[in-house]
């Protein structure tokens, strides 16, 4: 029996979400978007079975309902669901990175007979639309899903079952719990990083070489201020209660630093960077987990012509794809002055193991 799935979004996760569970053979994926240019697109790159132009005429046909629109978008979608006709049994479902506001309005659509489970595949790219769609994108990624209480047990196996080709690693959490970890581990780590890069905007303008010096270890710890600022606009909003508690955190560990630093005694700015160390060596690094990871390997290579294509040329011979590549020329406290990038950890495992066997280059993974 045919089980058919509407995915209405058909960005990166929409159509990464797509492309994998059509890995099913009893799946049939049905696709919309606002744009009718991406659905058609979604079409000719095999990203879809079916093409939808009417969003209330394809979810009437649908088994599976899933938003891969952003928060305030999915929000408005649950409002105007509740006067479509759907099937007896419909499951929906969405993609966000924020679960309170959501789960809240699924409250409203249960109170009317409507499944609603929450979901949040914890995985991303640096690229953007479905040409960026991957079916492998939330391999080993963390996929959440949020059922409100005393929701039917069959009805979050099925959704449980459509999501397995994802490969993802599906957990079960509620809403406030989602919230308050994203926000330690994910949404508030983007603002500090985006402080952090506003600091060294303004430091530039008295110090221009600033800028040239933060191309190591300061880069690669902002990174993720690179993101869709829109995206994290609305994250920000939607769970800022969370985020003024870690400020609050933050800001009472910035003054207990500030008071180490005023008694300068050496062993307790030792402890405090050795803790640290220790708390950050033991976090996993064989997994994704709540923001984008890049699986990256440091390389330690001489400064010569040719290495770099020695390098790539290695992993080419084996067969082992990289998604990014760049010199570190600021070596101060960094691992190698290569850094490449793999899809997988797997891919990253083999590269090293290629390296350290047919090179004398050091790889770490940091």
């Amino acid at each position: 029996m045919t089980t058919h799935v509407l995915i209405v979004g058909l960005g990166l996760i929409g159509g990464s979400l797509a492309l994998a569970i059509q890995k099913n053979p009893e799946v049939n994926v049905i696709g919309f978007d606002v744009d009718s240019h991406t659905v058609r697109k979604a079409k000719k790159l095999g990203v879809i079975d079916d093409m939808a132009f009417n969003l209330e005429e394809s979810a009437a046909l649908a088994d599976v309902i899933i938003f891969a629109t952003p928060v305030n978008a999915t929000i408005q979608l649950m409002n105007e669901v509740q006067n479509w006709q759907l099937k007896k049994g419909v499951i929906l479902s969405d993609t966000g990175s924020t679960k309170k506001m959501i789960m809240e309005k699924a409250k409203s659509l249960k109170e009317i007979g409507l499944t609603f489970i929450g979901g949040h595949p914890m995985a991303g790219s640096h690229k953007s639309g479905v040409e960026a769609a991957k079916a492998h994108l939330f391999e080993n990624a963390y996929y959440i899903i949020t059922p409100v209480e005393h929701e039917d047990e069959i009805q979050i196996r099925t959704l449980e079952a459509i999501l397995k080709p994802t490969k993802g690693k599906i957990l079960r959490i509620n809403a406030r719990e989602h919230d308050h970890m994203t926000a330690v581990v994910s949404h508030f780590p983007h603002l500090v990083a985006a402080s952090l890069v506003h600091q060294l905007s303004s430091e530039n303008e008295e110090y221009p070489f600033t800028r040239q010096l933060a191309a190591g270890g300061f880069r690669d710890i902002t990174r993720i201020a690179s993101s869709n600022p829109i995206m994290w606009r609305d994250i920000t909003i939607q769970n800022r209660l969370e985020l003024v508690k870690q400020l609050d955190n933050w800001q009472s560990e910035m003054d207990t630093v500030k008071t180490m630093l005023m008694e300068a005694k050496p062993e307790n700015i030792e402890h405090y960077f050795t803790r640290a160390k220790f708390v950050r060596d033991e976090l996993p690094i064989t997994s994704q987990g709540a923001m984008y990871s890049v699986f990256d390997l440091h390389i330690d290579v001489p400064d010569y012509p040719g290495v770099i294509s020695e390098v790539t040329g290695l992993l080419a011979k084996h067969l082992i794809s990289i998604t990014n590549l760049r010199i570190v020329e600021t070596r101060e406290d960094v691992f190698g002055i290569l850094v490449i990038s793999f899809q997988t950890t797997e891919d990253r495992e083999r590269a090293a193991l290629s390296i350290q066997q047919e090179t004398t280059y050091e790889t770490y993974i940091s």
